[in-house]
């Protein structure tokens, strides 16, 4: 068996960032002038199509929404957090992936006290692949909080 020293973690396996995604998008509608609904379920594939509209400084728009109300949406959770100390103390390299945009992903992460354990973050369509590139093939993932803390 190999002695696996990656791990990568689907960010909401950290803490859930769908709603302050959905919320954003719903209070930048008017400004964006885009219609959630019109927008792929999938993040990236909505990053994507929201350059493609040319929605003008949608990321910075995001970041700020993001800083703003992050401690809302999400919480450090004792569980969680425990299973990255250790994770990082034994020596794992932790990569998070996600197809949420690099500016909500990075909030999140500061929020949710794991910026400096992370090594790696891939965000967008394709990001678990990318993830694996840089980590390795043989890297441990995680997709839930459950698989994470067990």
């Amino acid at each position: 068996m190999t002695d696996v020293r990656a791990v990568a973690i689907d960010l909401d396996a950290l803490g859930d960032t769908h709603a302050l995604w959905s919320d954003w998008l719903a209070s930048a509608r008017a400004v964006l002038g885009v219609e959630p609904t019109a927008l792929p379920a999938d993040r990236g594939q909505a990053a994507a199509e929201l350059d493609r509209r040319g929605a003008g400084n949608w990321r910075t728009l995001l970041e700020r929404y993001s800083e703003d109300r992050a401690p809302v949406y999400l919480r450090r959770d004792a569980e969680t957090s425990a299973a990255l100390r250790s994770l990082a103390a034994s020596g794992h390299t932790i990569g998070v992936f996600t197809d949420a945009p690099e500016p909500l992903a990075r909030v999140a992460l500061a929020q949710l006290g794991a910026t400096r354990r992370v090594a790696a973050l891939e965000v967008g369509a394709g990001a678990l692949e990318r993830i694996l590139v840089a980590l390795g093939p043989d890297a441990l993932v995680f997709r839930t909080r459950e698989e994470l803390i067990h």
